[in-house]
């Protein structure tokens, strides 16, 4: 048995932008393209044979916004999200329940904080936890072959020998790793000169920040410009152990739901014609059954 773990909030935006979905509006006029294409993404992976999905859940963000904007304001946030988009937040979890499938929605947490904290809680009960996002923060989630990341847009599946051989890190450096490199998409600026291959070669040696030395000469070979960065990490260490608190997930969000409850025995018909009246995406209905949809009698 395998447990799906989705970042909803990824996938609603890369239905947002994406060229190819059709703009659509619901009946009272609202623009609801993300939510359907969401869904759409959703009725794909849930139907998916290779897949075989028994136990599935969904983050999102909603808002975007979570403890660590206290922290450091240049965090990412609401800020400068199309209104169009933001105003689909709701929408797009009630159209994830519609087709039965459990919702975590994050509020002082991020979607990525209830995902690491699935695949923690869940790994030791199931053959693998498949974590379905790109985001490179999820790294430091990866065990073995029992919990892998996975982007089935571009058919990649990241299991902890990729990292390391992608990365040249062990999963538990990855915040650290971020701390030195930066992550423009969760607005971590990372420290000035330290590319992805300096930094993997110093906590490939070292592990984590405090272990590395301030000495270059004690740095691993074949780091370049090695007095200059050592320099800069001395200077900046604070700043760069708080990127990697910002990096670091949370483990313990505070999910309800057993294992159990994340079984999804089918698309409740009901709730989802019902939904699907609302959204203006009636015809779906038809195509489901035209492609033998799994239909609970819910």
């Amino acid at each position: 048995m395998r447990v799906h773990l989705v970042d909803g909030t990824f996938e609603l935006f890369r239905a947002h932008f994406s060229p190819r979905g059709a703009a659509h509006r619901t009946p009272d006029g609202r623009d609801a393209k993300a939510t359907l294409g969401l869904c759409i993404w959703l009725l794909g992976l849930l139907h998916d044979a290779a897949e075989a999905v028994t136990h599935v859940a969904v983050a999102f963000d909603n808002p975007i916004r979570s403890f660590r904007n206290d922290l450091w304001p240049g965090y990412k946030s609401d800020e400068g999200v199309p209104p169009e988009l933001r105003a689909q937040f709701d929408a797009a979890e009630a159209a994830t329940r519609a087709l039965g499938v459990t919702v975590w929605s994050m509020r002082d947490l991020e979607a990525d904080d209830a995902l690491a904290t699935g695949a923690l809680r869940y790994r030791d009960a199931v053959e693998q936890v498949r974590i379905l996002s790109p985001d490179k923060d999820l790294g430091q989630c990866l065990v073995g072959r029992r919990v892998v990341a996975v982007d089935r847009m571009r058919r990649r599946e990241v299991d902890e020998a990729a990292l390391r051989e992608r990365r040249g890190i062990a999963p538990e450096s990855v915040p650290d790793w971020l701390a030195l490199v930066g992550d423009a998409a969760d607005g971590i600026p990372g420290l000035p000169g330290f590319g992805a291959r300096t930094a993997a070669l110093l906590l490939a040696a070292h592990r984590h920040l405090e272990h590395i030395p301030l000495r270059p000469a004690d740095w691993p070979p074949g780091v370049r410009g090695a007095a200059r960065l050592a320099r800069t990490l001395g200077a900046e260490r604070e700043a760069a152990l708080l990127y990697r608190r910002l990096a670091t997930l949370v483990t313990d969000a505070p999910l309800a739901e057993p294992l159990e409850a994340l079984r999804w025995d089918g698309i409740p018909r009901a709730g989802f014609e019902a939904w699907c009246a609302r959204a203006g995406a009636g015809a779906l209905v038809a195509t489901l059954d035209g492609r033998g949809a799994r239909w609970s009698g819910g």
